[in-house]
């Protein structure tokens, strides 16, 4: 019993701290609140959440000690402060480096300050504190944190960042869950089913002993799926950090070869599944972890598992493949996250077998079915892996998939796959379909359905439900709109430079130009273009110059080529006239790709954060986005002024047009009153 508690231990010791490496770790997580105390008095919270291990020092700290715990707060003639910053009980210990006493919290802290309203409508407590959070090893460089406290509710106006970033993280859990439940129903994983049932009928000693290994079995099956993932993410973390990491997963994500291995490796699945051969693993390696399945205690439950794993690789490869891959383009952690709900999902109904043998007797035989779905999911893998090619295409500008022919390998890859469903269309190992069934026919609706909703993007309809899958619209050689709109340009230009017209109608047509002329042309507009039709920079400096020309803001939009939820954005929130009326005239759009291979003057290089020369577009972004945002997750929104500073909390994805419509309002009245939140070259 003594080694399967520190068995755990080891677990719990590995797994926890890999939760924690977002886009920069922290032991430290603070939340805002305040509480009305009557006459317009607010008694406003700053708790810390501390992890375990770790301490931040007290307010009161003598000048040659650690960094304190310290709180500016912006002024405002709205309100007044009453007294100081209270803090809890702290621990005070003799440190011998310092030879002094320090005060300091372990687990939380808990600072207040009283706030008197001044006037009638609600008011925001704004400011910044910072901290330095330590454990017996090693201290963190000092932290600032901004807040945002509103005194009328209590509400932290920082939430919206939080909530965005949680939508697209719930986003990929939930995608993880799904691929989960299809993997169960493959012909690889199918049959593996009865043979845990019988595996753990055989042997067991008693019933707890069978729940016990029941459990274990689910477990040894989601760390065999995640822990690889979540190795390597800590070697490299910890042998490189943040920016190395970093440039790992962009090179997975973005980079030709392994896109094109995976698009090779999604074609060679499709036509196994399609019954052209079997992939199998070495006999050797699953025969052998087959026998030793057999052994008793926990052992025999891991190999049992192992086995499963092995065994179940033909069909589950490219599905993990898939997980993997689209979670790579956010924080560090989001891969281990959804790779851990996608093995959770995979494992559940195995442990539910092997702790409820008799749920066996309820499920469908094996048969026909299985090779019906087979052939489904190979449809799925021709679909899913031009993905892969179409990302290499952008990225490298290759031309090779533009938007109608990526449209037209899809349109005609899931016609097909209608026809199959309505037994036109038979494969090697297919049963013969003599008559169809209610499901069948269903599938067949569902699948020409989606083939008629893609058809007229072939002629520049939007698609806004697949804009993450597909190549940009502006790749599209027969958008109409987009067209015709060049050709009332060009009538618009003609009329303008050959026809005498009055003052006044000069000036209508001046004042009628939907959107506001830039400073220069822009730098890699030949690789480059934004979405609806919207003029703007791919070169930060260049666009910078151009909004202080015009004395307008700077939209700075994080992106890449192979970032689905960018094009998920810019199909739904950046589609919205509110939104396309603001960035056409009151801000300098500046679209900074930090996937892309394009490689700079030698001039133009950079020295990273990392201590390594950035050469290309996309590794020059990157480091500018990690090093100054402290983030690598994209999208990316920062509504930014002339020296550097931020004019709103930077925003990521979130589907949300009203919020955004919001975020906006705010950053370019934050730049007319020359306010700020931060400045990034602080």
């Amino acid at each position: 019993m003594k080694k399967l508690k520190l068995f755990f231990a080891l677990i719990i010791a590995f797994i926890v701290p890999l939760t924690s490496f977002g886009q920069v770790y922290d032991p430290v997580h603070w939340s805002f609140s305040a509480e009305s105390l009557g006459d317009n008095v607010y008694n406003v919270i700053f708790r810390a959440d501390i992890e375990a291990g770790w301490h931040i020092y007290s307010q009161k700290l003598d000048n040659d000690g650690p960094v304190p715990t310290s709180f500016l707060f912006t002024e405002n003639a709205d309100y007044e402060l009453i007294g100081e910053v209270m803090e809890g009980p702290a621990i005070v210990h003799y440190d011998k480096a310092f030879e002094m006493d320090l005060k300091y919290f372990e687990k939380e802290a808990i600072f207040t300050q009283k706030v008197k309203v001044l006037g009638k409508e609600p008011v925001a407590l704004k400011g910044e504190l910072e901290y330095m959070v330590c454990n017996d090893g090693m201290c963190l460089p000092p932290t600032p944190v901004e807040f945002d406290i509103n005194l009328d509710n209590g509400a932290s106006a920082n939430a919206d960042t939080e909530k965005e970033a949680g939508d697209s993280l719930l986003s990929m859990i939930l995608q993880a869950i799904l691929w989960g439940l299809a993997a169960l129903l493959t012909p690889c994983v199918f049959p593996m089913i009865p043979m845990t049932v019988s595996f753990f009928l055989h042997g067991s000693e008693n019933k707890a002993a069978g729940r016990f290994k029941a459990i274990m079995y689910f477990i040894f099956i989601v760390l065999l799926y995640t822990l690889p993932i979540a190795i390597i993410i800590m070697v490299t973390w910890i042998f490189g950090g943040d920016s190395v990491t970093g440039d790992i997963f962009n090179w997975l994500s973005t980079h030709w070869l392994p896109n094109i291995i995976f698009f090779l490796v999604f074609m060679v699945f499709a036509a196994s599944f399609f019954g052209a051969f079997e992939i199998v693993l070495p006999s050797s390696l699953v025969n052998k972890s087959d026998a030793n399945s057999e052994k008793k205690g926990l052992a025999g439950v891991f190999f049992m598992a192992l086995t499963l794993v092995l065994v179940s690789f033909a069909c589950t490869g490219p599905i993990v493949g898939t997980v993997l891959i689209k979670s790579t383009s956010g924080e560090f952690w989001t891969p281990i996250l959804t790779m851990f709900c996608y093995a959770c999902t995979f494992a559940l109904p195995f442990a539910l077998f092997a702790l409820f043998p008799s749920m066996l007797k309820n499920l469908p035989k094996s048969g026909g079915w299985l090779n019906t779905v087979k052939v489904i999911l190979g449809f799925v893998e021709v679909a899913l892996g031009f993905k892969f090619l179409s990302v290499a295409d952008q990225t490298y500008h290759w031309h090779l998939l533009d938007r109608e022919v990526y449209l037209g390998i899809w349109i005609v890859c899931f016609a097909m796959l209608g026809f199959y469903l309505l037994g036109k269309i038979r494969f090697k190992n297919d049963d013969p379909v003599e008559t169809i069934g209610v499901g069948r026919l269903i599938l067949s609706i569902i699948t020409f359905t989606f083939v008629v909703y893609m058809i007229p993007g072939m002629w520049g309809a939007p698609l806004k439900a697949l804009s993450g899958y597909l190549p940009p619209q502006q790749t599209l050689d027969f958008d109409l709109k987009r067209i015709n709109q060049e050709n009332a340009d060009k009538v618009i230009e003609y009329i303008q430079q050959n026809v005498v017209t009055a003052p006044a109608v000069q000036q209508e047509q001046r004042s009628a130009q939907p959107t506001a002329e830039l400073c220069e042309s822009p730098r890699f507009n030949d690789i480059f273009h934004l979405p609806h039709g919207l003029k703007g920079y791919f070169d930060y400096e260049q666009a910078l110059a151009c909004a202080k020309a015009q004395n307008k803001p700077l939209y700075v939009d994080f992106t890449g080529h192979g970032c689905v939820n960018c094009r998920e954005m810019e199909a739904n929130v950046w589609s919205d006239p509110r939104v396309l009326k603001m960035l056409r005239e009151d801000y300098i759009i500046v679209a900074l790709y930090v996937d892309d291979k394009t490689k700079l003057p030698e001039e133009e290089w950079v020295m990273g954060g990392d201590g390594k020369m950035k050469k290309t577009i996309g590794r020059k972004y990157a480091d500018f986005q990690i090093s100054k945002f402290g983030t690598n997750a994209q999208p990316y929104y920062c509504l930014m002024g002339h020296n550097g500073e931020l004019l709103h909390e930077p925003r990521a994805y979130n589907l949300d047009k009203d919020g955004f419509v919001q975020f906006l309002k705010e950053g370019l009245e934050n730049f007319k009153n020359g306010v700020s939140v931060k400045n990034i070259n602080e």
